[in-house]
């Protein structure tokens, strides 16, 4: 582990889950909170779906050749194709962020990001992408900035969420298109 690997993983978060939950109170959305082993893939994650209902989502924290950055929230089955996704995104290339960009911009370690980490995103740098097939699940899960817990809430509340912390976001129909034979 690099030092700066060791350097983030002893930092306080600038937003702890009580913090989110008392957000979520404030805002009335309702969520339903599951505790359980931490999970870093989908793969590990995918256990948790026999327990918990609904659409179970992924995030991808991207930033293209411009260094505009990208907070892509789309549900685990969503099929990502990172070549065509600039041109959905009206983008250069994408890569993935690093930790040290994930944690200045969005203020999370890896294996936690979810769209409630835009609370620390105060300057609004990072754009955020849902996906539309997410979005229109009755309800959708995500880690609440720590990945031994997952919360379920419906699409709308998520939205409630993003608005009240003043950020914008984009809902995008992200599944790669079939092979044309």
């Amino acid at each position: 582990m690099s030092e700066q690997a060791k350097t983030l993983k002893n930092q306080p978060l600038p937003t702890t889950p009580d913090m989110l939950f008392e957000k979520l109170q404030s805002l009335d959305i309702a969520y339903e909170l599951h505790h359980h082993d931490p999970i870093f893939t989908v793969e590990e994650g995918e256990p948790l779906k026999k327990d918990i209902p609904g659409v179970h989502c992924r995030n991808l924290f991207l930033r293209d050749k411009k260094k505009k950055m990208f907070l892509l929230v789309a549900a685990n089955e969503t099929e990502i194709d990172l070549k065509i996704l600039p041109t959905l995104l009206d983008c250069g290339r994408l890569s993935f962020g690093s930790a040290e960009r994930l944690w200045q911009y969005l203020g999370i370690r890896p294996g936690s990001v979810c769209p409630f980490c835009i609370l620390n995103d105060k300057d609004h740098e990072v754009n955020v992408i849902l996906d539309r097939s997410m979005m229109e699940a009755e309800r959708v899960n995500y880690h609440p900035l720590d990945n031994a817990m997952t919360i379920g809430l419906i699409p709308a509340d998520l939205l409630k969420f993003i608005k009240n912390v003043g950020h914008e976001h984009r809902i995008i129909d992200l599944a790669v298109p079939a092979p044309k034979y």
